[in-house]
């Protein structure tokens, strides 16, 4: 039913308050009634009306009416509707009033007044006149209306006015503005008592005086120029005594007997004129003005489609995924209707995915929102384990309301998936292929208005702490906002860089084929249907055994497969054969097919990587990419991500880098840890074709990040610790140690001995994998039990505690480790009182008890404590607090996390990413920089760059390369230098890394912790021009410079060089390096200036090198100001100086000479002492060991082999600290 209908006669409406029955075809129902003081009855052929017997037109017969339609009419501000009806009539003048009564006159002719044309309250119409329904007693004779009204709102408006009044009455009329703020503001109100003249045509005029900021544009007296939506001019006629009974004059209008209204057009801000004050004008101020009107503003370009994702992310299956925070709109009136909008959506929103297996839960996330409260809002999109699509939307009531596709999602085929949602009605289609084939539609509608606000939280792809991804792609995506479109008209082709989905198409069909060769030979050798039983649970490997049965053909079932295939795929087959007898094929061994598959290309893997590693293997590494691919299609992503790291650097290949990009998503998507690196960085720096996108680096970064705080829990021989050791720095190279040198042997005699600080030393190498040596928790938890049990070392026994309380590495025995640790505290070890504040929590549920332990120790600094009070804030367990409170938690962890707290960074990264939570900002740099630095310390990364560094100690070159270069492409800065380093130093690599020196030099460049080494050689390489790289002198200078404000002597030294050579330095140079040469800026200052810097950063290695440099630069100043004997003077001592350092390099060379190379007297220990001292920072351990010549019985040679500070373990969640680098910490000592 819909109140206010108009009656329309040709161009002209006639509005009725009444009730019409509508029919859904947009037509006049038969016996539709058209309600108000006549009832009008409407049919198909013929019309008539039966009206009351009282009524006061009752003498009046209806127009003849043909043609009823309804037409629906929509008000500019989009809240309002009507519905009319459109009618074709033939009216015959007096004929219609067949029977006219003498004292019925008035009425007949005032129905002949209301037939005349009036225009209508609507888009398209001007004015209109209702009609209340009056008491039976009366006559209507009330009349108002606007005359030669003009449509635009201007300054001098001129309204008429002619109404009529039937008895005493008040006439207004008053102007009604919308904005974007508020609606229905009066801006202008006249009232005026109608009583003389009653029964009378009256005429009234009237100026309307709009407001200023209605009309004009902003200048120097009018501020401000509002955007207006509406304009409604509108009057009315009340009865005075009831107006005088209401309160509210804003009920004048709809208590009144006769009204109309007038929208009114109005120029947006930028079309209005400005306003002539008629001021005289400051000079300065009328050419400011003058200026202004000169300038044309532009309402910002903006769209509303947003492009979420423009290139595929690799979804594992896991609660990880990409996080999406949408903006406020720059463009005000996009905003406006976006907020007009929330009860009412219209978006779109366009997906493509592509699935790889069935989803292994109830559901699966495909897109999501997470609003301001943590819980699911507008729109939900999950894959359900049937393959159909789960949507869900919120109800402005708060009520969620959810439904099911009727169709299915293909596997491992591209699919776009279009939601659409107009008002209440939602359009959910399936499409395939890049020509958008079989498309399949989903129709729903709400049984409420639903809720959509973009701006409240966030939407996630693929999964997030609530729900888990679907395994596959997903990517592009992109978010129609507020237009809604549907069809055709959504542009979301699937295009992206370098053909990488057709790619993935073509590998996963290739993948099937080798999988089924697989097969093929295991049935071979019987073992289909045990297989067979076992694999029941996953539907792809199913298919593929049951596609494998009807595959035969004519073939001899032992071989078939052909001898073509065979050939083809030789090294797969050779291994097969190889592994028929070993008991691994056995389906008793391996569980299902997958395991099985997997094996194989695992031992496929190893296999290829042995013939790399050898001596040209390097060089014929492209004979062995199909053998990487079928280990690939095994399952065993580490081929993936090899082969990934071949295309895209051109290792003994031309780069290709859509097969690049393939295999690293390939390798991702099976959660290859290096894999993930890679892309995170890749998509972090935006670099060798891969978008800038920080949501996707931050998406691959926290899946590591998370995974190494587990990963260090996990006794894995393939982990290790994270250690820096560059290739150039020959001091740490020879502190790398095995388990058979002297380092290591001298070590464990010391710790055999009852040396305390030599067995807790010794546990801790083996327990992280320190220094080279192989991880071994068993043994590393003897060296602990002697230190702590025996010796009652400190340190000892509360790691050692820790251990037996979890029950890591050693048999869980909770009361003698919670002794070991009260022991540990009241020795003032701060990470045991840390402990007992976790012992408390964990063990006992005494929140209270652990917040004191955890109140001390964060007194005394410990990280752990600051990120435990941060999750009895988080979880609401603080005492006497049990609201959850982010925002108490935050700063506790935020301390910690900036003092190296893994668990910690993690969570500040995911506070930052969302910024979903109240006083935290949203910052996805952020976010990506801390989930990095958590992620590069996973210790499969550490293998990996432990192995590059043994077999680089072993002149393995072809393999420390590898290793190498498979971590400096996850964007470790350690190994990008030290790849470039290795292909710089290494004759034998430079046919196969030829370009690998600039590439990776450059890249580290960009690194947050570049070694100023780097800077420096980038800069020799700009000064002297680098194979097909020009000479650059500025971007020389600028990389001195990084390296200088680093503290590095040789940049300090190049610079000055350059100085010398008459290059210009620029005067921000001097200003960055704080140069005191600003008042004497000359060359011989700047280049003095430079080279004693260069003497007082580096005492040691740069003084001879800079002292002649400078001594230079004085001598060349004193012989353009000097006479000629002050300088034979200076000559002649420079000389002597020069015979006397020469003596001297012979005195030292001769002394060496007594004991050559291998010649030395044999040393033998004479004494070794540790002593504890006090330092600013805690307790420091200083180790001297003085050895003795058996020839000359005295001690000749005594080393310093240790002063640093004991650290006290820590780590995250109570973890034993992860290293501890004795050089580098006997600075604090």
């Amino acid at each position: 039913m819909y109140p206010g209908v108009a009656l329309r006669q040709g161009d002209a409406w006639i509005f009725l308050d009444c009730a019409v029955a509508v029919s859904p075809i947009g037509r006049a129902a038969p016996g539709s009634t058209l309600g108000c003081s006549t009832s009008v009855r409407f049919t198909r052929a013929e019309s008539t009306v039966a009206t009351r017997r009282d009524s006061p037109v009752a003498c009046c017969s209806p127009p003849e009416i043909t043609n009823v339609q309804f037409e629906e009419v929509k008000y500019t501000d989009g809240r309002c509707k009507a519905i009319g009806f459109r009618m074709v009539t033939r009216l015959r003048a007096m004929a219609t009033c067949r029977r006219i009564r003498s004292f019925h006159w008035l009425l007949c002719l005032g129905w002949l007044f209301v037939m005349v044309p009036a225009p209508s309250y609507s888009a398209n119409t001007t004015q209109t006149t209702s009609v209340l329904k009056l008491s039976e007693d009366r006559a209507v004779k009330d009349f108002i209306r606007f005359i030669n009204a003009t449509d635009v709102v201007e300054a001098k408006y001129k309204l008429s006015i002619e109404y009529l009044c039937s008895e005493p009455s008040t006439v207004g009329v008053e102007v009604l503005v919308s904005t974007d703020v508020k609606i229905g503001v009066t801006v202008y109100r006249k009232k005026w008592k109608c009583k003389k003249r009653l029964n009378t045509f009256s005429n009234r005029t009237l100026w309307v005086k709009f407001p200023n900021i209605m009309l004009y544009r902003p200048d120097n007296l009018i501020k401000h120029s509002i955007v207006i939506n509406n304009v409604i001019l509108r009057a009315w006629i009340i009865n005075t005594n009831r107006a005088a009974s209401e309160n509210r004059e804003a009920t004048f209008y709809e208590q009144a007997i006769a009204r109309t209204y007038k929208l009114l057009k109005t120029f947006s801000p930028f079309e209005r004129p400005y306003k002539d004050h008629k001021h005289c004008l400051q000079w300065d101020t009328e050419k400011i003005e003058a200026i202004k009107e000169k300038h044309i503003p532009q309402c910002l370009l903006e769209n509303d489609v947003v492009e979420l994702l423009c290139f595929p992310f690799a979804l594992t299956g896991l609660s990880y995924g990409i996080t999406k925070r949408l903006k406020n709109f720059n463009n005000l009136e996009m905003e406006l209707t976006g907020k007009q909008l929330l009860n009412n959506p219209r978006f779109t929103i366009s997906i493509w995915i592509y699935v790889l297996k069935a989803c292994k839960r109830h559901l699966c996330g495909i897109l999501h929102q997470i609003n301001e409260k943590q819980k699911y809002g507008t729109p939900l999109l999950f894959l359900t384990s049937n393959g159909n699509i789960h949507f869900q939307m919120t109800l402005s009531s708060g009520k969620s309301v959810a439904g099911l596709s009727n169709f299915k999602v293909v596997l491992r085929r591209w699919c776009r998936l279009d939601l659409t949602m107009q008002g209440r009605h939602m359009t959910l289609t399936v499409s395939y292929g890049e020509k958008l084939q079989a498309r399949e539609n989903a129709v729903y509608t709400f049984p409420g208005d639903v809720h959509h606000n973009v701006l409240a939280g966030y939407f996630v792809l693929g999964g997030s702490n609530y729900v888990q991804s679907f395994e596959g792609f997903i990517g592009p995506v992109k978010f129609y906002r507020v237009m809604g479109p549907k069809g055709e008209k959504i542009s979301n082709p699937l295009v992206i860089t370098h053909n990488v989905d057709k790619h993935i198409d073509r590998y996963y069909r290739k993948c099937k084929h080798i999988n089924l060769l697989i097969i093929k030979y295991l049935k071979s050798l019987g073992l289909l249907k045990t297989i067979e039983k076992r694999t029941r649970n996953n539907d792809y490997y199913l298919q593929l055994l049951n596609g494998s049965k009807d595959d035969d053909g004519n073939k001899c079932p032992a071989r078939p497969w052909g001898k073509r295939t065979e050939k083809r795929y030789k090294a797969l087959f050779d291994l097969l054969q190889t592994m028929a007898s070993d008991p691994l094929i056995d389906a008793t061994h391996l569980p299902n097919l997958p395991s099985i598959l997997n094996k194989v290309g695992e031992k496929l893997y190893w296999k290829t990587m042995e013939k790399l590693t050898g001596a040209d293997g390097i060089k014929q590494i492209g004979h062995h990419i199909s053998s990487l691919i079928e280990a690939s299609c095994c399952g065993y992503y580490k081929a993936a991500y090899l082969l990934g790291v071949i295309f895209e650097t051109g290792l003994g290949v031309e780069v290709q880098s859509s097969k690049g990009m393939l295999y690293s998503l390939v390798a991702a998507q099976g959660n290859d840890r290096l894999a993930l690196l890679h892309l995170g960085y890749k998509h972090d720096q935006g670099i060798d074709g891969y978008p800038l996108d920080y949501g996707v680096s931050y998406g691959y970064y926290i899946n590591i990040a998370q995974r190494t705080v587990k990963d260090r829990h996990d006794f894995d021989v393939e982990q290790a610790f994270v250690e820096h050791v560059r290739l150039m720095d020959d001091s740490v190279l020879q502190r790398q140690t095995k388990e058979n040198e002297d380092f290591f042997l001298w070590l464990r005699y010391q710790a055999k001995h009852g040396d305390a600080f030599a067995q807790q030393k010794l546990a801790r190498m083996l327990y992280w994998g320190q220094q080279g040596i192989t991880r071994d928790v068993q043994r590393a938890m003897k060296w602990y039990s002697r230190s702590a049990m025996e010796l009652k070392h400190p340190a000892s026994m509360f790691e050692y505690g820790l251990f037996l309380i979890k029950g890591q590495g050693v048999k869980k025995n909770t009361e003698l480790g919670l002794r070991l640790i009260t022991e540990a505290a009241s020795k003032g070890i701060t990470e045991a009182i840390n402990a007992l504040g976790w012992y408390y929590e964990t063990h006992q549920k005494d929140y209270v008890k652990a917040a004191e332990y955890w109140k001390e120790a964060v007194k005394r600094g410990n990280l752990d404590a600051f990120h435990n009070l941060g999750v009895l804030y988080e979880s609401g367990t603080y005492p006497g607090k049990p609201q959850k409170n982010v925002t108490e938690a935050f700063p506790y962890y935020y301390k910690a996390g900036f003092g190296g707290h893994l668990e910690s960074l993690v969570r500040c990264s995911f506070f930052w990413n969302t910024g979903n939570f109240e006083y935290i900002p949203h910052n996805p740099k952020q976010a990506v920089l801390w989930a990095r630095y958590v992620a590069e310390q996973n210790g499969f990364l550490g293998y990996n760059m432990r192995r590059a560094l043994d077999a680089y100690l072993q002149n393995s070159w072809n393999e420390a390369l590898l290793y190498f270069l498979i971590t400096a492409e996850t964007g470790i800065e350690l190994s990008q230098t030290n790849v470039a380093y290795l292909c710089e130093e290494r004759t034998e690599l430079k046919n196969s890394c030829a370009d690998f020196t600039w590439r990776y030099y450059k890249l580290s460049t960009f690194q947050q912790n570049v070694h100023p080494f780097v800077l420096v050689k980038m800069g020799d390489f700009y000064y002297y021009g680098h194979k097909s790289h020009e000479k650059d002198i500025e971007q020389s200078i600028e990389m001195y410079t990084s390296a200088a404000l680093l503290n590095y002597s040789q940049a300090f030294y190049n610079l000055g060089s350059l100085a010398e050579e008459g290059l210009h330095i620029p005067q921000s140079v001097s200003d960055l390096l704080n140069l005191n040469t600003r008042n004497q800026f000359t060359n011989f200052t700047l280049q003095q200036e430079l080279y004693e810097r260069c003497i007082t950063v580096d005492v040691e290695e740069a003084f001879i090198p800079c002292s002649i440099a400078l001594l230079r630069v004085h001598l060349k100043t004193m012989w353009i100001h000097t006479d000629t004997p002050v300088l034979l003077y200076t000559a002649i001592s420079m000389l002597l100086s020069t015979l006397i350092c020469f003596a001297m390099k012979r005195y030292w060379d001769f002394t060496g000479a007594a004991f050559p190379a291998g010649d030395w007297p044999d040393l033998q220990l004479q004494q070794w002492s540790s002593t504890e001292v006090p330092s600013r920072s805690g307790r420091c351990l200083t180790g001297v060991a003085v050895w003795s010549s058996g020839v000359l019985g005295l001690p000749i040679l005594t080393v310093e082999l240790w002063s640093a500070e004991l650290p006290a373990a820590g780590g995250a969640d109570l973890n034993i600290a992860e290293s501890w680098d004795p050089v580098a910490e006997s600075r604090q000592c």
